[in-house]
């Protein structure tokens, strides 16, 4: 199975950003064992398609200035990758700011509707536009992030964190989650381990 020479681009940048930055052995563990399995390429997955928050606030969000090395590569990267990614939106509930509807977007790099169709991993990200609240949500697969641009991010029974460029945090499985942006576009990168979870748990919502 041959890989979009792109998406292996990316995953040889972001994955090895990600594990350098996590926090706490369970995070490390987690993304360690999904760098192995995306090592392995899988089947060709979604068409390309775009949203209207993806044409307003994408290019923003790459174009901010990091100073980390790598950061600013896995942003180049994303760039080359930006036009095999299919968006989509997801439901809302009471929890979601006002314009949320139509202020975010979630791509799967590797996961179920991905650039490659599997259930073994997902990766993906998540962007939002300024002033954007994204809904409290929680699912069964383990994930790490590393926040791609300033935000607000929120784990059940405590309070709002920035995390800052460059940031990572874990949420364990089932934890309630939610995060916002600020004056600038929010960007996420996300990893989740499904298989960790799937013989005791389902997911409640979908990732992110």
């Amino acid at each position: 199975m041959e890989r979009p020479q792109e998406l292996q681009d990316f995953l040889d940048i972001a994955l090895p950003a990600m594990q350098a930055r996590a926090v706490g052995a369970q995070s490390r563990a987690s993304l360690a064992w999904i760098a192995k399995a995306a090592a392995t390429p899988a089947a060709p997955g979604a068409a390309p398609a775009s949203q209207p928050v993806v044409e307003r606030v994408l290019e923003p969000a790459l174009d901010r200035p990091v100073e980390q090395a790598d950061l600013a590569a896995l942003l180049a990267a994303l760039r080359a990758l930006a036009p095999r990614l299919c968006w989509r939106r997801r439901s809302g509930d009471a929890t979601a700011g006002p314009g949320f509807e139509d202020g975010h977007a979630n791509a799967m790099l590797l996961g179920p509707g991905g650039i490659e169709d599997r259930r073994d991993l997902w990766i993906g990200l998540s962007l939002l536009a300024p002033g954007i609240r994204y809904p409290d949500h929680q699912h069964a697969p383990e994930e790490t992030y590393l926040v791609l641009s300033p935000g607000d991010f929120w784990q059940e029974d405590g309070d709002w964190f920035q995390p800052g460029v460059g940031g990572s945090f874990y949420n364990p499985p089932n934890i309630q989650h939610a995060m916002k942006a600020g004056d600038e576009p929010l960007l996420a990168l996300w990893a989740l381990r499904p298989e960790r979870e799937a013989a005791s748990h389902k997911p409640r919502l979908a990732a992110p």
